[in-house]
């Protein structure tokens, strides 16, 4: 009886712990298993200090002491888990006492051994959360967009940070943007470091339990690096766009910007306080500030134009909420535009007739909205009015076979033909055009044997024979869409101002400003003011995809890559003043991108020809050698220099900009103009040139490049040939001259220059006293001739024009001949504004 009670006691315990032994392998696995913080499919995986070898860990967890369970926080032998299996078997055969002869025991009294920081004695009792009283810092958003998350390891006892999309663990905050595991394995393009700080970063070595033994403390708070380079929007890590009221700590006399070292560019959290007397760690490097690779701007050059002083502009602040609003009603306007086409002609809006449209607008529209006209005379566009005729009834494309030719003729007659039966002619209209459609269909048919110049002189008889008719039928459909067009923007316009309105009386800023006093007296040029003080920005997101900067409100993002984010940073930098801080930087460059992408539409490719730039080549040679320092027509996304004049001085202004050019009269100084190629904005430019120069005593200088358009001719390429004002004219022949693109801060590097389909004409218009001072003598042009050429000068791997032809196959001069009314100035240095010293009375301190 008494073997027979021992023999179920024995199986029954060793069943007991079998199961024991079941439950916390399990528990074991799934610890090994479980998620992080928040629970998920995998645990983060703690960077290893150090290998776990059996010498690393104290002598008793060596030989069976107890180990702390991540799960169940209780004390569990490492070596009853590895043979709590073959002591349950053991019982079976040899019964109880075998199996507490076997089982591993835990020290009466003692409690459960974990690994101190150091690695070298156990603590007891060490607790799973940090001793300090305040939490750790949060990560800022671009990090916890990037999958990271703070994480607590319950080995080292100490948090750590764990990247959910690269698996990838780190003991110190991350840096975005200088290391991805996944684009740049080996990190080739990591930001650099200094030597002495090689070990850092997001690719740094692991620091070992050992190399802590000398801290008394751990203090489980990031401390405030005093940051030995400029922190900016740029610097991964950084975050200057952010702050406080009730910082203390970042409350300065000096102001703080991201060119301010030491400045502490976040705002502090609530309890900074309660650790001020906590003992930190040595601080380590601060994150480098990014330096694009290759540099298509030279911020440093300063003016030499000449300007009376002026009035802020009257135009209101930019803020997202409007922008938004103005980029969906724009959107809505190229819809209308689009549908009535195909509704009334049964075409496509020709491409880009909308953007010159607005050009076009603008240079008469006396309204108050900065892109949607709503006060013009007159009402119907030429601009729109010609390119929609232009189209009708066909729209022709280029030629290049004889295929093409001879469908594309055919399709013109048809179209014709067509087009007069179904309107409103008269009956001798509708009896030439039937006629020579009829006849042209019957010599299709008849003659095969035509070649693609026989077509194409077919077709131009018939446009010459059917367009004037064609035209009178469709003119009123045409101008109906004009009207429509305009009527249109000016009620979206008009709401426009009225949700600006709305938002400036919410912050209680009034509509209305006193006109400033103003001095008569002449000053160097400075950046467009605003009259109005800008409201309270909301927040705008920012993050970077690599080499790509990434802002979004309210789910509508634009881009701009880093180079130009950079850019921007600099020229806000110099220019604003109202922003020290940088707390409205984001929203202003949110809404510069937002304005330039609705203006120039959203197809592939669509507007860079609009805001295409002279290359790096030229511009340097324009300032080398004629004083060149201010752009006529540029935006702050591809200006060259900071001094430059632009569209909208609402959104530009902050970023550099003068002002629209036909508002900005200088006095003195060299320019470049590189107008958008819209003929009656062309126009309206050698009017303003020549009224500038009229009335100037002193150094005035413009050097113009316009397209070479003959066929037609266009009004101003025959007005500045005949200019009185005329010094030389250059002609650069087609493809074999480049620009940069208009996309150039959102495009690839191989796409930044392509080359001009048309020929590009060069004019010298200066003054008495400019051509004096810049002469355009054979010297100086043969520099710019070189620079066009140039091709290992210029930044980028653009198209290489072959070498082995002449530079007089290139370019064709003109030149007339006027008697120099002084001496020569060799002195072309633009750093000097000596020339302009004496028409000032003070100088602007921008």
């Amino acid at each position: 009886m008494a073997a027979r009670s021992f023999h179920v006691s024995t199986k029954y315990r060793a069943s007991a712990a079998q199961a024991q032994c079941g439950r916390l392998g399990a528990l074991y696995k799934m610890s090994e298993q479980a998620g992080g913080e928040g629970g998920g499919p995998t645990v983060p995986a703690e960077p290893t200090a150090t290998h776990r070898t059996a010498a690393a860990y104290p002598r008793k967890v060596r030989d069976g002491g107890a180990a702390r369970d991540p799960l169940t926080n209780g004390c569990v032998s490492d070596r009853f888990l590895r043979f709590g299996a073959t002591a349950a078997e053991r019982i079976k055969k040899n019964g109880e006492a075998e199996m507490s002869n076997e089982s591993p025991t835990l020290v009466k009294g003692e409690g459960p051994v974990t690994l101190s920081p150091s690695g070298s004695t156990p603590s007891q009792g060490s607790p799973l959360s940090p001793t300090s009283s305040s939490k750790g810092p949060e990560l800022p958003d671009e990090l916890l967009q990037a999958g990271w998350a703070r994480c607590w390891s319950k080995r080292e006892n100490r948090p750590y940070y764990f990247n959910r999309f690269t698996n990838q663990s780190l003991w110190e905050m991350p840096v975005l943007g200088q290391h991805d595991v996944i684009s740049d394995p080996l990190g080739l393009n990591a930001a650099p470091v200094e030597a002495a700080d090689c070990n850092l970063g997001n690719g740094q070595r692991k620091r070992r339990a050992s190399e802590e033994q000398g801290a008394e403390a751990i203090s489980f708070k990031r401390t405030k690096v005093e940051p030995t380079t400029p922190i900016s929007p740029s610097t991964p890590g950084a975050k200057p766009w952010s702050s406080a009221p009730d910082d203390k700590q970042s409350q300065s006399t000096t102001p703080i910007t991201p060119s301010t070292p030491g400045g502490k560019p976040w705002s502090a959290a609530p309890d900074d306080k309660q650790n001020q007397s906590t003992p930190t760690v040595a601080p380590g490097p601060s994150p480098a500030p990014y330096r694009p690779a290759v540099v298509y701007w030279d911020l440093e050059i300063p003016t030499n134009a000449v300007i009376r002083e002026r009035p802020p502009d009257p135009q209101l602040p930019p803020h997202p909420e409007v922008e938004l609003q103005r980029a969906q009603l724009v959107t809505k306007l190229r819809q209308h535009y689009l549908e009535l086409c195909l509704q009334r002609e049964g075409i496509d809006p020709p491409r880009e007739s909308f953007n010159r449209w607005l050009l076009e607008r603008k240079v008469i529209d006396k309204g108050h909205d900065p892109l949607l006209p709503s006060d013009c005379d007159p009402v119907i566009s030429p601009s729109m009015f010609r390119e929609v005729m232009n189209d009708i009834p066909i729209r022709l494309s280029r030629i290049k076979y004889k295929e093409e030719a001879r469908r594309q003729l055919f399709k013109y007659a048809e179209a014709a033909k067509k087009m007069i039966d179904s309107r409103n002619a008269s009956p001798d209209s509708r009896k030439v055009v039937k006629w020579n459609a009829e006849d042209t269909m019957n010599w299709l048919r008849r003659d095969h044997s035509a070649s693609k110049e026989d077509y194409m002189d077919r077709l131009e008889h018939l446009r010459q024979q059917c367009g004037p008719h064609v035209t009178a039928v469709a003119k009123d459909s045409v101008e109906g869409i004009c009207s429509k067009i305009y009527h249109i923007s000016a009620e979206y316009s008009r709401r426009l101002g009225h949700a600006h309105a709305a938002l400036m009386k919410e912050y209680n800023l009034s509509e209305r400003c006193e006109a400033p006093d103003l001095q008569d007296r002449l000053v160097y040029c400075y950046p467009a003011r605003l009259a109005h003080p800008s409201p309270t920005q909301p927040r705008v997101e920012l993050h970077f995809e690599n080499e790509v900067a990434c802002l979004r409100f309210k789910g509508e993002m634009v881009k701009i890559n880093r180079g130009h984010f950079s850019k921007l940073e600099l020229l806000y930098r110099y220019s604003c003043i109202d922003d020290t801080r940088f707390e409205k930087f984001l929203s202003r460059v949110w809404c510069l991108i937002k304005r330039y992408q609705v203006m120039f539409g959203s197809g592939v490719n669509e507007g860079t020809g609009l805001q295409g730039a002279l290359p790096v080549a030229v511009f340097e040679a324009l300032n080398k050698q004629f004083g060149v320092s201010f752009e006529c027509f540029a935006s702050p996304l591809n200006c060259y220099f900071k001094q430059f004049c632009s569209a909208f001085p609402d959104t530009d202004g902050f970023f550099g900009s003068r002002g629209p050019f036909l508002s900005f009269r200088p006095a003195s100084g060299s320019f470049e103009a590189n107008p958008p190629f819209c003929e009656e904005l062309m126009d309206a430019m050698v009017t303003h040139f020549e009224d500038l120069l009229n009335s100037s005593t002193e150094p005035l200088s413009f050097i113009i490049f316009v397209p070479e358009w003959r066929d037609p001719v266009t009004p101003a390429l025959v007005r500045m040939e005949g200019s009185p004002f005329l010094r030389h004219q250059l002609s650069i022949s087609a493809y074999e001259h480049e620009y940069r693109s208009g996309s150039q801060h959102i495009c690839k590097r191989e796409d930044m220059y392509y080359k001009a389909v048309h020929g590009t004409a060069v004019f010298f218009l200066q003054n008495s006293a400019g051509f004096s001072k810049w002469e355009p003598s054979a010297e100086r042009l043969a520099e710019i001739q070189s620079a066009y050429q140039s091709s290992s000068s210029r930044p980028g791997p653009a198209p290489v024009v072959p070498a082995d032809k002449e530079p007089a196959s290139k370019t064709t001069e003109r030149t007339t001949s006027v008697e120099s009314p002084g001496p020569h100035d060799n002195n072309n240095n633009s750093n000097s504004n000596s020339s302009s010293s004496n028409l000032l009375e003070k100088t602007c301190s921008v």
